[in-house]
Protein backbone atom coordinates (compact mmCIF):
# COMPACT_ATOMS: atom_id res chain seq x y z
CA UNK A 1 0.00 0.00 0.00
CA UNK A 2 1.33 3.06 -0.49
CA UNK A 3 -0.20 6.42 0.98
CA UNK A 4 0.79 10.02 -0.43
CA UNK A 5 2.99 12.23 2.31
CA UNK A 6 3.42 16.18 2.56
CA UNK A 7 6.62 17.13 4.59
CA UNK A 8 9.00 19.93 4.79
CA UNK A 9 12.06 20.95 6.72
CA UNK A 10 12.37 23.33 9.21
CA UNK A 11 16.27 23.71 10.48
CA UNK A 12 16.99 20.44 12.15
CA UNK A 13 13.46 18.57 11.90
CA UNK A 14 11.05 16.85 9.00
CA UNK A 15 7.65 17.81 9.62
CA UNK A 16 4.80 16.10 7.93
CA UNK A 17 1.76 14.56 7.37
CA UNK A 18 -0.25 11.74 5.51
CA UNK A 19 -2.52 13.53 2.80
CA UNK A 20 -5.70 11.69 3.58
CA UNK A 21 -5.16 13.28 7.54
CA UNK A 22 -3.68 16.93 7.28
CA UNK A 23 -4.50 17.41 11.00
CA UNK A 24 -2.26 14.73 12.31
CA UNK A 25 1.48 16.17 11.88
CA UNK A 26 4.61 14.55 12.91
CA UNK A 27 7.85 14.98 13.08
CA UNK A 28 11.47 13.38 12.30
CA UNK A 29 15.46 14.14 12.71
CA UNK A 30 15.80 12.32 9.31
CA UNK A 31 13.45 11.58 6.53
CA UNK A 32 13.33 8.13 7.30
CA UNK A 33 12.14 8.96 10.88
CA UNK A 34 9.97 10.83 9.78
CA UNK A 35 8.57 8.27 7.35
CA UNK A 36 8.77 5.42 10.48
CA UNK A 37 6.76 8.26 12.73
CA UNK A 38 4.20 8.30 9.69
CA UNK A 39 3.52 4.32 9.26
CA UNK A 40 2.81 4.65 12.88
CA UNK A 41 0.24 7.11 12.90
CA UNK A 42 -1.63 5.70 9.75
CA UNK A 43 -1.75 2.55 12.15
CA UNK A 44 -3.17 4.41 15.05
CA UNK A 45 -5.69 6.40 12.80
CA UNK A 46 -7.06 3.45 11.09
CA UNK A 47 -7.28 1.23 13.98
CA UNK A 48 -9.63 3.26 15.20
CA UNK A 49 -7.33 4.10 18.65
CA UNK A 50 -8.07 7.81 18.04
CA UNK A 51 -11.20 9.17 18.45
CA UNK A 52 -12.95 11.28 15.85
CA UNK A 53 -10.39 11.50 12.89
CA UNK A 54 -10.67 14.25 10.27
CA UNK A 55 -10.19 12.96 6.97
CA UNK A 56 -9.98 14.08 3.29
CA UNK A 57 -12.67 13.49 0.68
CA UNK A 58 -13.55 13.65 -2.75
CA UNK A 59 -16.80 15.71 -3.72
CA UNK A 60 -17.50 15.54 -7.72
CA UNK A 61 -19.48 18.54 -8.43
CA UNK A 62 -21.89 18.29 -11.81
Amino acid sequence: MIKKFIYYQEEDMFIGWLEEFPDYRTQGKSLQELMDNLKDIHNELTAGSIPNVHQVGELQIA
